[in-house]
């Protein structure tokens, strides 16, 4: 996505979802390098779910060579045609490509000032790309920090309705080792952003 400076005045909090939507986006955008692979190995979690689902991916990004998680992204998003998973919102959503919900996130990313990178040819629906968005309008990156109001728009319209799903289909999936933990991450984080923006839906209703 073509992006603009992080805007300073975002808070603490803001910034650490931000962060936590870019490293899924990174992490799902193509094979991790050795550089991304040692970040995964340095993180620490707490009991939580998603601390948990953090732990193991540290855990097995500490093992993992970077020639195993090219081979597993591949199985997983490549193949021969293509992978075990497709990670698209028209896809979880209709069944197909290319369909209503890509042309849907089209009208919203020329709204919101949004472009595709020249060397971006996939769908801009997709996984790695939508959490790249969400990040950017958290953070400023294609204008001014979006508010919860937008971001809850944002996420309600193209993120929420199927993200979880393919974040469990990528935990269970065969071909998932490094993976899996990657999805056990996704699904706790799109659970725990759900709820928040449920929860500020309804503050806001009752102000």
């Amino acid at each position: 996505m073509s992006t603009l400076a992080i805007d300073s005045s975002v808070p603490e909090e803001e910034r650490l979802r931000a962060d936590l939507y870019d490293f899924l986006g990174a992490l799902l955008a193509g094979p991790p390098d050795a550089r991304l692979l040692k970040t995964c190995s340095g993180l620490t979690g707490d009991q939580t779910d998603l601390g948990q689902a953090v732990a193991a991916l540290a855990r097995l990004g500490g093992n993992c060579t970077t020639k195993a998680a090219e081979r597993e992204f591949n199985g997983l998003f490549v193949g021969l045609g293509r992978g075990e998973l497709l990670p698209y919102a028209s896809y979880y959503l209709t069944g197909f490509l290319n369909e209503k919900p890509l042309a849907g996130l089209r009208r919203d990313m020329a709204r919101l000032g949004m472009t595709r990178a020249d060397n971006v040819f996939e769908p801009e629906d997709n996984i790695a790309s939508l959490c790249e968005m969400m990040a950017g309008l958290i953070c400023g990156r294609f204008g001014q920090p979006a508010d919860l109001a937008a971001q809850r728009t944002f996420f309600n319209a193209h993120i929420g309705p199927w993200a979880g799903h393919f974040f469990s289909d990528l935990e269970g999936a065969k071909t998932s080792v490094f993976y899996a933990p990657v999805g056990a991450v996704g699904r706790a984080f799109m659970e725990i952003e759900r709820e928040a923006f449920r929860m500020s839906g309804l503050d806001q209703a009752e102000a």
